[in-house]
């Protein structure tokens, strides 16, 4: 048990976070749930996926420099051919003709994953409005992948950048509605279960 204990992620900022939590509990109840399943019942699925799929591919040079910044040149390789494929025969990457056919994975990687592979622990735990969990860590790697996402480039102005995003968290949340709502149904105390969940998904990324 004091295993278990050892390996979770500090909180010392547990009652702000709470309360944002609880914030963002409610904007994903009275906000972005109802508009994402208004938008599921007008878009099909399959055209929901390949906008998914437009998403990932666009955001290449994250996951292309990362790899390369943790000494995967492979994976980086495999990255840069994924986007030249789904860009083409993919038709702008709308369709993963490279996972589907050729079995290229798409390998993940983010800022966050690089500066943990390096040695930075997460620090502790924060539960930002809007974005939900983080830390520290993820924080600053956040900003990384900002400056290398071509959607910050790409559009015109702040107004559009924060619209293009809802508009790909929609689309996400979409493609997941019930997810969090089983997670909430099943935790004695919800706040601890998206915790403790976030600090071992990020935890496995790292160590993939």
């Amino acid at each position: 048990n004091s295993d278990e204990e050892q390996d979770q992620i500090k909180d010392p900022l547990e009652p702000v976070n709470r309360v944002f939590f609880q914030i963002n509990d409610k904007l994903y109840f009275w906000l972005l749930k109802p508009v994402s399943k208004i938008y599921k019942f007008f878009v099909p699925k399959p055209l929901r996926k390949g906008i998914r799929n437009a998403f990932h591919n666009i955001r290449m040079p994250i996951r292309f420099v990362n790899n390369l910044l943790q000494g995967k040149p492979e994976r980086a390789g495999t990255v840069l051919a994924r986007f030249l494929i789904n860009s083409t025969a993919g038709v702008g990457g709308l369709i993963d003709v490279a996972k589907r056919e050729f079995d290229l994975k798409p390998y993940d990687e983010d800022f966050g994953q690089t500066l943990g592979r390096y040695g930075m622990g997460p620090g502790f735990y924060i539960n930002w409005p809007i974005l939900g969990p983080s830390s520290p860590r993820d924080t600053i790697g956040l900003f990384g992948d900002f400056l290398l996402d071509p959607i910050t480039y790409l559009v015109p102005d702040f107004e559009t950048d924060v619209a293009v995003n809802a508009g790909w968290q929609v689309n996400e949340t979409s493609l997941s509605l019930g997810e969090y709502e089983d997670l909430k149904e099943s935790a004695i105390d919800p706040y601890v279960a998206v915790r403790n969940a976030y600090y071992q998904h990020r935890k496995a990324q790292i160590e993939e």
